[in-house]
């Protein structure tokens, strides 16, 4: 089994969406994911996949690109922030977007988080998005912050596993 970080290949957006789809297995509220990548590398693919992965494939989930958030009621009551911070002038301004009462309950996806300051929480899954040069080719490498690793290292490391197996089959 792979040691943190998990180094996952993505061939294609299929594979970047299944991707997704097992982080929708392992998160739970309170849980960040930072979606670190440039441009077009794929975080808003994986957290649309995350999200459809519980509202349904069908579920229209648009980027947050222009609003900064989008917000989802999941069929559990969980709610799911997605922060697009790419336009964020300040750290400061991430708390009239409503940060803060997302970190209280919900499941965070955040886009550019280094654009928080000192907002990002210590607790988080980091996921690294990086184009490996063919066309929807890329690579993932996810990394536990703090106490998240304790606590979700296992069921992270068995949802990637089974991705893994998914691929090949």
């Amino acid at each position: 089994m792979p040691s943190m970080p998990f180094i996952v290949p993505l061939p294609n957006l299929t594979a970047t969406a299944a991707l997704g789809r097992a982080l929708a297995r392992v998160l739970e509220p309170g849980d960040v994911v930072a979606l670190r990548g440039d441009l077009g590398s794929g975080k808003t693919a994986l957290a649309r996949a995350f999200i459809q992965a519980q509202l349904g494939a069908d579920a229209e989930v648009p980027s947050p690109t222009f609003t900064l958030v989008q917000t989802y009621d999941m069929p559990s009551g969980v709610a799911v922030w997605h922060f697009d911070l790419y336009r964020l002038d300040h750290p400061d301004d991430s708390l009239e977007l409503g940060f803060e009462d997302a970190l209280a309950d919900g499941i965070v996806l955040v886009e550019w988080p280094e654009r928080l300051g000192a907002y990002l929480p210590a607790r988080r899954l980091e996921v690294v998005m990086v184009l490996t040069g063919e066309s929807e080719a890329r690579t993932a490498c996810l990394t536990a912050v703090g106490d998240w690793k304790n606590e979700r290292r296992d069921a992270l490391q068995q949802a990637i596993s089974q991705l893994e197996l998914a691929e090949t089959q």
